[in-house]
């Protein structure tokens, strides 16, 4: 059984939930989501819960998709209503970032400017040498970020690079003058 899977999902005021065959929509104050959910899984929407319950007992990769789907659907509730952002530190001698339009222009220590694509959905500042990657859908803001730190990741003797504002990085001694 599924711990995650049992949980209802509470639908909030102001928010709509609607399941139209396989496809599952929000929509709430911040914008609209929609994902395809085949599979033995089922979807009910009662009054102002989501419930999920799956069409045969016992099977290890259903109740792993009966939490995964729960957990989607959860994050896309939360998301159309609050939104989620990731916010990104940038260490280092020289390096810099800008947002130009729907691009991330980044200076990091190598021979070319880094130039990233922002996808549609998500909203990027950067002021001095913290960026904030925000938007309705948590898988893309994390998906982004995730690319954007593995331009530099931080290294371990000086901290140089990007990281997570909660990301603690382990520092090394280094060399010793014998």
């Amino acid at each position: 059984m599924s711990r995650i899977g049992k949980q209802t999902v509470i639908i909030p005021a102001g928010t709509e939930a609607k399941l139209s065959g396989i496809t599952f929509s929000v929509k709430g104050p911040k914008g609209s989501l929609t994902r395809d959910f085949p599979g033995e899984v089922t979807i009910h929407i009662k009054d102002n819960a989501i419930t999920f319950t799956p069409n045969k007992e016992g099977n290890r990769t259903l109740n792993a998709l009966w939490g995964t789907y729960a957990s989607h659907v959860k994050n896309m509730v939360l998301g159309v209503n609050e939104g989620y952002s990731k916010k990104l530190i940038l260490e280092g001698v020289g390096f810099k970032s800008e947002v130009v339009g729907n691009s991330l222009n980044l200076a990091l220590g190598f021979s070319h400017p880094v130039k990233i694509t922002i996808p549609e959905g998500i909203t990027v500042t950067a002021e001095k040498n913290n960026i904030t990657v925000s938007g309705i859908d948590k898988e893309l803001v994390g998906s982004f970020t995730a690319s954007v730190r593995a331009n530099k990741k931080p290294e371990p003797y000086k901290g140089k690079g990007f990281r997570y504002s909660d990301e603690v990085i382990r520092r090394k001694q280094g060399k010793k003058a014998a």
